[in-house]
């Protein structure tokens, strides 16, 4: 974590923390902590309250802690707290603050999990931060730090209350010497390249456009599906659901496939809404049964219909798994179900299984390889994020943005290889096939064309299959679009006939 700043002189305070008898381990008893400007500790509660004409920064209270007794295992902290009026902030990560910060030992980049921010102000409730990425592979010091970042309010955490927890991970590693199998079609086919398609149908100049600029691959949404409505049973979802999902499917059936093999572009099946929706943050298909099962049943149903069909590429299970916590079935289980279900009716087709937390090149790091034929392993790569994801916040304020820009000292091909060796030393001790499912810089990001053409550089090297994110989809991704206003509506982008950005996407595919 960057030091506590702001425009003033930091008033700092070591603190030595006496639990009361309500909570807390030894660790955290033994914190000492650092306060900033506008932190005031008395009684074990630590008062944080930024005033409206404060400079921007970090407030609150930092402590140094040794990670070496958690390496491997899961880390976690909680901490009682209620909060005041908290001003909104223009940057989605900023607010309200319960966070660790360490390195991640295999890319070297740091990491920063925090917890979820509630809506303010709130009465007395527990904040829970857990570290869902690393699989263990810390560096042997860190921090934690509570407070407030870049708004002003007041927050108040009863420290007496904080517990630093860890366990056993997880997500427990299995087939640590399996050596993937595939058949000779898929362990032998050419490597593909291509992009994400639309939500809408698509029509036969999409598909035209792309065979024009070489693609040979495409992963199709299955997206903007039903989500429960509040207090709805799943016997009254489910139909909803399922419906949804067979008029998708119809999609692909009449306005993909026929384009899509003219072409001699393959399709990724991706099913990017799954059954239930979310209930506090955590995907039902993890902690439902009833959704589980629905999951399991919606890919037989796949498989069924698109067994030995010309044009599909693989069954992507589930975009992005999420888990940060221990599940009733975990990321892994969910598609390992799903898996043994579709190898019942279809045995070859390539089935497509994507790493925790949010398909992550670091969750490579505990990823366990599936004991199943034709298995291929999906990555999606955005490191550096605060690069590739910058937004404009000119309709919030703040005129002109500070722009990431790439390459710059730590955002460059050096950092994007360090990020993909994770996934590199996967392959390699299993040697499993690779697909990167997502990649991308917004449109804005000074440098954008140099990173698009890293990446693909990269995936060149290493023989992996890709889909650029994404083709005709929304402006701010799109390479057939530039930027002429800050913000993210459509009237702030331009149609664009030739850009770098442009360039950079075609001549990856083409193999220049």
């Amino acid at each position: 974590m960057a030091k506590l700043t702001s425009t003033l002189s930091i008033a700092t305070l070591a603190f030595m923390l006496a639990l009361s008898a309500r909570g807390g381990d030894s660790v955290a008893a033994s914190l000492v902590w650092h306060l900033s400007e506008f932190a005031t500790i008395s009684n074990s509660v630590l008062v944080v309250e930024v005033p409206a004409d404060a400079p921007i920064g970090m407030y609150g209270a930092t402590a140094d802690l040794d990670l070496t007794p958690y390496e491997g295992r899961s880390l976690g902290a909680t901490v009682m707290a209620e909060a005041g009026p908290i001003t909104a902030s223009p940057k989605g990560i900023h607010g309200l603050k319960f966070m660790f910060h360490f390195a991640n030992t295999l890319s070297g980049l740091d990491c920063w999990p925090e917890a979820r921010r509630p809506k303010t102000p709130f009465a007395r409730q527990k904040l829970e931060v857990d570290d869902g990425l690393s699989g263990g592979n810390r560096s042997a010091s860190g921090t934690l730090f509570l407070g407030l970042q870049g708004v002003t309010g007041r927050i108040v955490f009863d420290l007496s209350t904080l517990e630093i927890v860890s366990a056993d991970p997880f997500y427990p590693q299995v087939n640590g010497d399996l050596v993937c199998a595939y058949t000779d079609r898929v362990r032998n086919a050419p490597q593909k390249r291509g992009v994400m398609l639309p939500a809408r149908a698509c029509t036969e100049d999409d598909f035209k456009t792309l065979h024009e600029w070489g693609a040979t691959l495409a992963r199709y949404q299955i997206v903007d599906g039903p989500v429960p409505a509040k207090g709805e049973a799943p016997e009254t979802f489910i139909p909803r659901y399922r419906a949804w999902l067979d008029g998708m499917l119809d999609r692909l059936d009449r306005d993909m496939l026929p384009w899509a093999v003219k072409y001699g572009i393959d399709i990724v099946v991706d099913l990017h809404r799954v059954p239930g929706g979310f209930k506090d943050g955590v995907a039902k298909v993890f902690c439902e049964k009833t959704y589980t099962d629905e999951f399991v049943d919606c890919w037989r149903r796949i498989a069924s219909r698109f067994k030995g069909r010309e044009g599909i590429y693989g069954y992507d299970l589930i975009n992005e798994p999420n888990q940060h916590a221990p599940a009733e079935t975990d990321y892994w289980t969910l598609q390992r179900l799903a898996a043994e279900a579709i190898r019942e009716i279809d045995p070859e087709t390539p089935i497509v299984i994507e790493s925790n937390h949010m398909d992550s090149p670091l969750s490579f790091s505990y990823l366990s390889p599936l004991d199943l034929t034709n298995v291929i392993y999906q990555v999606h790569m955005y490191e550096p994020g605060d690069f590739t994801h910058q937004l404009p916040h000119t309709r919030l304020g703040i005129e002109p943005p500070e722009f990431v820009r790439y390459p710059s000292p730590g955002h460059d091909k050096a950092l994007a290889r360090r990020v993909l060796e994770v996934v590199r030393k996967f392959e390699r001790k299993h040697g499993a096939k690779i697909f990167v499912g997502e990649f991308s810089a917004s449109a804005w990001a000074p440098g954008a064309e140099k990173y698009i053409a890293d990446c693909i550089d990269l995936f060149h090297e290493y023989g992996w299959d890709w889909t650029y994110h994404a083709f005709r989809e929304w402006e701010g991704w799109s390479v057939e679009h530039e930027p002429v206003a800050f913000g993210t509506a459509p009237e702030c982008f331009r149609p664009s006939a030739d850009n770098p950005r442009k360039r950079a996407l075609i001549e990856g595919m083409q193999g220049k």
